[in-house]
């Protein structure tokens, strides 16, 4: 087989980019039939030329091999929905990829930074070729890049989310602050995104598989025991409980505490006793607040215009 026909290893969409720079459909022919060398000065100016032709292909949209791109290890989504991949994949057999996958330079192969599902789906549908957008990018930005464009454009599990902000913040020692600001969002989402790694593993495991929905995760956030929040996950799995059930059955089971500002004096008799009498005479509850010191206040209710006029002119009598 000739060099002509051979498929180069930047994809054959990248000829046209690569043109006559030595790399593209012209470049020497060295098969076992034409094993032609080039020469010492002709191999410093191919590589040269390679490398001001590697350099060119960032910013454009070509057709490469599948099988040269490999994906993202940081990639943020770590679960697919398998009917929609599938539906995805029945889509391209039909229409091609629309949008093409954004990948960057990695040695003689490509890294994808985002677009996985659409090499999943390229893959089942049988495709050799992919349309990519090929771009600079460092290990910080493969990061950013890959979550944030798939926030933007696919719905990530909460907790693949909270993962992969915490990779952020960890891989580059950013702050809350700083994770934020490289996102796209608000400080308070990412704190509460990050929060959800306090949880225990079963109550993690929910909501990454949808047992359980964010707003059930941050309820369970109040309670601070972990066996308890356990217990909680498998009450809203087994009961279908909502989120408001929830934070209402959490305030039930936490004990009011009560400080010593909320204990109130014992009353002597005679004030218990005169008290009710006054309230009897009113007909309406009087209620006696007594304080440290001999100090207090007497609460006489009402529950109406009418009714606090009636009380005022049993008095006044």
């Amino acid at each position: 087989m000739s060099g002509k026909n051979k498929r180069n290893a930047l994809g054959r969409g990248l000829d046209a980019l690569l043109g006559d720079s030595g790399f593209g459909l012209n470049a020497p022919d060295m098969t076992a039939d034409n094993p032609v060398l080039p020469q010492k000065d002709d191999r410093q100016t191919l590589r040269h030329a390679y490398e001001e032709a590697e350099q060119s292909v960032i910013g454009a949209i070509a057709a490469i091999d599948i099988d040269l791109i490999d994906v993202n290890p940081q990639q943020p989504r770590t679960q697919f929905d398998e009917q929609a991949l599938q539906e995805l994949s029945d889509s391209i057999k039909e229409h091609g990829i629309i949008q093409p996958l954004t990948v960057r330079k990695h040695g003689k192969r490509y890294q994808l930074i985002s677009g996985e599902r659409r090499l999943r789906a390229s893959k089942r549908a049988g495709l050799t070729e992919v349309p990519v957008y090929i771009r600079m990018a460092n290990e910080n930005e493969m990061l950013e890049m890959g979550l944030v464009e798939n926030i933007q454009r696919e719905e990530l599990n909460a907790m693949d989310i909270a993962l992969s902000y915490q990779a952020l913040a960890d891989a580059y020692q950013y702050s809350q602050d700083e994770v934020s600001k490289r996102v796209g969002k608000d400080r308070s989402t990412v704190t509460n995104y990050m929060r959800l790694l306090k949880l225990p593993a079963e109550v993690q495991l929910a909501l990454k598989n949808n047992e359980i929905s964010m707003g059930h995760a941050r309820a369970l956030l109040a309670e601070e025991n972990p066996k308890k929040q356990v217990d909680w996950v498998r009450r809203i799995k087994e009961k279908g409980l909502s989120v408001r059930a929830v934070e209402q059955g959490l305030r039930q089971e936490k004990p009011a505490r009560k400080t010593a500002a909320d204990a109130k004096p014992v009353l002597p008799e005679w004030c218990v006793e005169d008290s009710r009498k006054l309230s009897e005479k009113l007909e309406t509850p009087v209620e006696v607040r007594k304080q440290k010191g001999g100090k207090g206040s007497l609460q006489i209710h009402f529950s109406s215009e009418k009714e606090l006029r009636q009380i005022l002119n049993r008095l006044n009598a």
